[in-house]
């Protein structure tokens, strides 16, 4: 029952970020809506974290299984991504390399920062 009530809040939550996504006229998905939701209520204590611990780690443990969808869509939709691969090669390679950097800037100046340095 335990497991039950803490997928009800993970999916009450989601609701409230697909109407959300409905009622506001902004290009953000609704999951982000929802994510943003979740973090404000464990932030502010609202949502307790024993609330949603234990469906959030097997959510968490399941998730590559989640991709295999994603990825048959994109073999199924290969002949309209053919003619885009290298644009969008070029642009994932970049992106990478550039969030890669800045985590890794961040990071750093975290790290100094509680060091004191």
């Amino acid at each position: 029952m335990k497991y039950l009530r803490q997928f009800l809040v993970i999916l009450v939550i989601s609701f409230i970020g697909e109407v959300l996504k409905a009622l506001l006229p902004l290009p953000v998905p609704a999951s982000i809506y929802g994510m943003v939701i979740l973090f404000a209520g464990l932030a502010t204590g609202v949502i307790k974290l024993e609330a949603v611990r234990e469906t959030g780690r097997f959510l968490i443990e399941i998730m590559p299984v989640m991709f295999i969808p994603a990825g048959v869509g994109l073999m199924s939709s290969w002949g309209v991504l053919k003619p885009m691969l290298l644009p969008v090669s070029v642009v994932t390679v970049v992106v990478l390399v550039a969030v890669m950097a800045v985590t890794g800037r961040v990071s750093q100046a975290v790290i100094r920062k509680k060091s004191g340095k």
